[in-house]
């Protein structure tokens, strides 16, 4: 018999700010995301994304700025690194009026909210888009940011993580247990919207949150929202084994890809879960063109716009380390740091290990790893990733906006279809179901079932 071929996930990879991923191509004169502080810039991308059928749009975002390179923001200024930045969960409704399937992975630190407003919130936007919402958990990254939320400097690596557990099973509660599935009657002749007794205060006294409160709003159609995570630190493993459904890698090699996901997918088993109740994504940046040459001569052409620095002093802060103190060849001492550990690995990993090194990979203002071909060639690698890598999809990054993603739909996706490795039409349902085929809501054995109101915990 044979085995029939699993589809490609693939998201949009985007951030509300001009600069994200591929630094300095804000300069290219076919750019638009200079725009992106208007309501039509992101309403044209969402309905370029849905066309092409994609799973969804994930929006980076990161509390505070980058400030580690050189001592200071007056680069990061010049070149817009992801500053200035505005809020990602402002433009979903916008995006959601105008489109019908496609999902938002919305990233949120959780020092920045409380889990008692941040869980009205997400449901809120749950209702609104017919539970198409998505949360990025990131626990933060620079000390700029926690500053600017009154704190010296950021807390401990792994204690951030602690602080996030204790956010998440307070929002668990809210969602999962605050109301009964059948608490809104809305019976007008009985002037009854909401039954009372199928509605109960959460009590939490947890070592970070405390809570004594009814969850502000009725259950939305996916309770608690699709969760999405990108840490791989050894903590990191350990809160996505038990938490994450989607989880974001940054990987050099199919090869790298394999042990991240094979990481990921024991942890899920460690905490109770199954192998295939992560799905895990490889971030990639794609150039294509109708024929090899046409792609090689885009790519060449987007060389011309892009700022390896500027990917070297977002690196820098991923880091928690001032390339600039370095001469070219000087060897760069990597510690364990206090920012995004697996950023480190990965430097030490790949051996970039002087400034030299590290330029020659932001080449495209990033070091992403970058396909550039016609439709074929890029659909062989992406089949190459799923296939070696054992991973479920993409987060394609920006190049040039909105061109990376209309090229994408245009060229990769027909061919892609063709092979029978990615979707012709969109599922019913909302972004959990979607992406797993088995309901709206997490399954019984994630943490968060534990806080449902069942007919045996009534």
């Amino acid at each position: 018999m044979t085995q029939t071929k699993r589809h490609i996930h693939v998201n949009a990879f985007n951030m509300n700010c001009v600069g994200h991923i591929h630094h300095g191509l804000w300069t290219h004169p076919r750019d638009r995301s200079s725009e992106y502080g208007t309501l039509r810039y992101w309403t044209d991308i969402a309905q370029i994304l849905e066309r092409g059928l994609f799973d969804g749009i994930f929006i980076a975002d990161v509390i505070g700025y980058y400030d580690v390179y050189q001592g200071g923001v007056d680069l990061t200024l010049r070149e817009g690194i992801q500053l200035p930045v505005n809020n990602p969960w402002l433009i979903v409704s916008a995006m959601a009026a105008v489109t019908q399937h496609l999902g938002f992975g919305l990233t949120a630190m959780v020092g920045a909210h409380h889990p008692y407003t941040f869980a009205r919130d997400v449901s809120t936007l749950d209702q609104l888009t017919n539970g198409r919402i998505g949360w990025n958990i990131v626990t933060g990254y620079v000390d700029s940011g926690v500053r600017g939320l009154g704190q010296d400097g950021l807390a401990e690596h792994d204690s951030r993580y602690d602080r996030a557990e204790d956010f998440l099973e307070l929002t668990y509660k809210l969602w999962e247990g605050s109301w009964d599935d059948g608490a809104v009657v809305a019976d007008r002749a009985r002037r009854v919207h909401t039954l009372p007794d199928t509605v109960r205060a959460v009590v939490h006294d947890g070592p970070f949150y405390r809570t004594n409160a009814i969850h502000m709003s009725a259950p939305s159609p996916q309770r608690t929202p699709v969760l999405f995570q990108a840490g791989t630190s050894s903590r990191g493993l350990r809160f996505a084994g038990k938490h994450a459904e989607g989880v974001f890698i940054g990987a050099a090699s199919p090869e790298a890809a394999r042990v991240a996901s094979r990481n990921l997918r024991a942890a899920a088993v460690a905490a109770g879960r199954a192998p295939g109740d992560i799905k895990i994504f490889a971030g990639v940046a794609v150039v294509v063109g109708k024929t090899q040459a046409e792609a090689q001569e885009k790519y060449a052409e987007y060389l011309t716009h892009a700022s390896a620095e500027s990917g070297l002093a977002h690196f820098a802060a991923s880091t928690g380390v001032d390339f600039a103190r370095y001469g070219l060849d000087d060897p760069i001492p990597y510690g364990t740091g206090n920012a995004i550990q697996s950023a480190t690995q990965t430097a030490r990993q790949q051996g970039w290990t002087t400034r030299r090194k590290l330029l020659d990979q932001f080449a495209l203002g990033s070091r992403y790893h970058t396909i550039v071909g016609d439709a074929a060639h890029v659909a062989d690698e992406l089949e190459r990733w799923i296939d070696e890598g054992e991973i479920d999809g993409f987060n394609l990054t920006r190049i040039v906006v909105p061109e990376t993603w209309q090229d994408f739909a245009d060229l990769v996706v027909p061919e892609l279809q063709n092979r029978g490795r990615y979707r012709t039409h969109y599922d019913t349902g909302t972004l959990r179901h979607r992406l797993f085929g088995r309901g709206d809501r997490l399954p019984a054995q994630h943490a968060a079932a534990s806080y449902r109101r069942t007919e045996e915990t009534a």
